[in-house]
């Protein structure tokens, strides 16, 4: 859901890591492998802007034959679908907050991508917006 395509630019001795979708996120690193390790935290980094202006995350495309891709960690990505489901149903935070019989702190927490919520949170969040929260490993 949130995989989005990166382009490795080497830059002298790095590379440096750019996100086409998501302009704020720019990191570099030794080599790729260590670009990618940094492109994690600089794209939750710059998706977490978005949710402190609630604004709408922006959506990946898809990647071309062969590109490299980049996702937050599965926590972030539970944490940021929950976020896009309640911008997608024009519902705001106050009203989840009423809807979990949470204090608004509480629902705060859920959408910052720094704090370690309980995927247990997230679950019945994602229920109080009539949505499921699906975990797979691939």
């Amino acid at each position: 859901m949130f995989d989005y395509p990166v382009l490795l630019i080497a830059d002298g001795d790095t590379v440096m890591v750019k996100f086409p979708d998501v302009p704020e996120a720019l990191t570099f690193g030794a080599d790729e492998d260590a670009a990618l390790l940094q492109a994690v935290d600089a794209l939750e980094t710059a998706l977490s802007f978005y949710v402190e202006a609630r604004k709408p995350l922006p959506r990946p495309s898809k990647a071309r034959r062969g590109q490299r891709t980049v996702r937050p960690s599965a926590l972030e990505s539970a944490k940021l679908g929950l976020y896009q489901a309640m911008i997608d149903g024009g519902i705001k935070k106050s009203e989840l907050a009423r809807r979990l019989g949470w204090h608004l702190p509480q629902v705060d927490r859920l959408f910052d991508l720094r704090h370690a919520s309980r995927l247990d949170q997230i679950e019945a969040a994602a229920r109080a917006l009539g949505r499921t929260l699906e975990v797979r490993v691939t």
